[in-house]
């Protein structure tokens, strides 16, 4: 099947989903995240994949929500684009999760906002020695979602998560392996190749057994998964109509430094 936003292939036994829109560092439209989920289910039907990888094309694995996309309603309902794209995202969420088979985030590159999310929700994640990251969010006035504030603490600890959330650092790969964010960091030409493998190993592996120790795993958070994903939809959708998202948003277009007021 051909996408518009994304590149769907693989070899052998393994999926390769490919977020393919460089030009914009494969930030997330609604668009993109359409095919994206469209993507992972049709992974997660075809009883030939046995290991999913996911990645992106160009410089970046995928730097966040598309910011452009709510610029024509700043003025008019500032909120309303967040509420359709974080409806797909939760659902592309759960599709990583649900999936029966061991998916691989392989970060190539700049991973920001949902662009983390998306990567934490996957089952291991290798990443690139230049790939940096940031949360990214909270500088636009912004709140984490796609489950971001119960993965990242999960992965990284309640301590760090809260200093990525407060001060927004950009961190680089070593940090992220270090902080457990990532299992392992690769030269970036050698990123494909050390992902087939991994994947190969996997694929070559007791798959029903990986599905139900995933389902039980799964079991264990789906529940607070499924809150949690509400929760930041709907603390998105609150700040998505403060003054303080408004104003960063236009600092974001106009590249200054925004001007806060908490409200």
């Amino acid at each position: 099947m051909v996408f518009d936003n994304i590149v769907l292939d693989g070899k052998d036994s393994i999926a390769i989903v490919r977020m393919n829109r460089p030009q914009s560092l494969n930030a997330l439209s609604t668009g993109h995240l359409t095919d994206l989920v469209k993507g992972l289910e049709l992974c997660a039907e075809d009883e030939g994949v046995r290991c999913v990888i996911l990645t992106g094309q160009g410089r970046a694995f995928c730097s966040g929500g598309d910011i452009g996309e709510f610029r024509d309603s700043l003025d008019t309902n500032p909120s309303e684009p967040l509420r359709q794209i974080i409806k797909l995202l939760n659902i592309a969420i759960l599709a990583i999760r649900t999936m029966r088979k061991p998916v691989i985030a392989a970060v190539n590159g700049a991973a920001g906002g949902a662009g983390i999310s998306l990567a934490a929700a996957c089952d291991l994640r290798i990443c690139v020695a230049s790939a940096r990251f940031r949360q990214a969010y909270t500088s636009l006035g912004l709140v984490p979602d796609g489950a971001w504030a119960l993965l990242v603490p999960l992965l990284i600890g309640f301590s760090r998560a809260n200093e990525l959330m407060l001060l927004d650092p950009v961190f680089d790969a070593r940090q992220a392996l270090e902080w457990g964010l990532v299992n392992r960091v690769v030269e970036d030409a050698e990123l494909e190749r050390e992902a087939l493998e991994l994947a190969g190993h996997l694929a070559r592996g007791a798959t029903t057994a990986f599905a139900i120790a995933k389902e039980n795993m799964n079991h264990s958070m789906m529940d607070l998964l499924e809150r949690q994903l509400e929760r930041e939809r709907s603390g998105m959708i609150r700040a998505g109509k403060t003054r303080d998202y408004q104003e960063g948003a236009r600092a974001f277009f106009a590249k200054r430094r925004p001007e806060f007021t908490g409200k």
